[in-house]
């Protein structure tokens, strides 16, 4: 057995690609997307024709219509091959507008239908702001569920789980960047790997609070820079991995490196821990008092929006 195979028997396995022609190696449970992601797969070989016919099929319709389009058809495609569930990103220039939000998922979500795609098998990505979380509020009340993504607090996570979303995605990678960079020529690597992750031990925090108060939001780590962090979560509810993570996961045997459980739902309710609640002013507060959250929101943001509007330029271009 390797490492991969061990992996599933703890935890959901998700893909992080818009490469839909990767999955069926690995048989992903689920597959996440975003604009990043998808404007790689457009500009392979692959992929571009699927761009052209989109963009052709629907000339003259508004470039943000177009667009949804697109997303809706690299998730079917995804779709056909798994048999789990696809995350599609709601535009992050609307990260801060709540009606806006629900408008565009409520349009996506009718996308799919069009295509007889039920509407379980979508997850609406949406950025934890105080205003995305607001829209998957009234997203889930409708019946539509939301990823609540670029998630690097413990604050967000709660105002998450007040709201009762579906999914959170808390980034691992990112936090370790944040971490990293900030500390300079004084990090070790060896003294924040695992377990001692900075990343790690914000999904850890995350999943621990969930379990112990038995929260319904299911918790998909993501974001990841190595394998070892993710075999440091092993047993979390979901964890969607880079196709060229999940390759080197496959290549190792788990009879070397025996892969072993690392968060415990059942651990986790017999832990002391206090119930935390955050209106918006407490909420706002609390993420401003996280110089990394603030910093790695903001940033992450402004990343997707860079890669939207590029692959609106393809668009115009195809």
């Amino acid at each position: 057995m390797n490492q991969l195979q061990a992996l599933k028997s703890f935890t959901t396995v998700v893909a992080d690609t818009g490469d839909f022609k990767q999955l069926a190696a690995f048989q992903p449970q689920d597959a996440t997307t975003n604009p990043s992601l998808i404007l790689k797969a457009v500009q392979k070989a692959d992929y571009a024709p699927l761009l052209k016919e989109v963009v052709s099929a629907f000339r003259g319709r508004a470039l943000d219509e177009v667009m949804d389009r697109l997303l809706v058809r690299f998730g079917c495609e995804i779709l056909a091959l798994i048999p789990g569930r696809v995350s599609t990103e709601v535009d992050a220039r609307l990260s801060f507008d709540t009606q806006a939000t629900v408008t565009r998922a409520e349009r996506v979500i009718e996308l799919y239908q069009a295509q007889g795609v039920h509407i379980d098998r979508v997850l609406i990505k949406i950025a934890a702001t105080w205003e995305g979380m607001a829209a998957a509020k009234q997203l889930e009340q409708r019946g539509i569920h939301t990823n609540l993504t670029l998630l690097f607090s413990f604050s967000q996570a709660v105002v998450c789980a007040q709201s009762k979303v579906q999914l959170i995605s808390p980034f691992v990678g990112r936090i370790y960047d944040w971490h990293k960079k900030s500390a300079g020529a004084s990090w070790i690597e060896a003294d924040n790997a695992g377990a001692n992750d900075p990343g790690v031990q914000s999904v850890r925090a995350i999943f621990n609070y969930y379990k112990h108060f038995g929260i319904a939001t299911e918790v998909m780590g993501a974001s990841f820079r190595n394998v070892g962090q993710i075999t440091a979560l092993a047993g979390c509810d979901l964890l969607t991995i880079a196709p060229e993570l999940l390759a080197q996961l496959e290549a190792c045997d788990d009879t070397v490196s025996p892969l072993t459980r690392a968060l415990d739902a059942q651990a986790a309710r017999t832990m002391n821990l206090n119930p935390v609640n955050f209106d918006e002013a407490g909420f706002r507060y609390a993420l401003n008092e996280d110089a990394m959250a603030s910093d790695k929101l903001a940033e992450g943001i402004r990343a997707f929006v860079v890669d939207t509007v590029k692959l609106e330029a393809l668009m115009r271009l195809a």
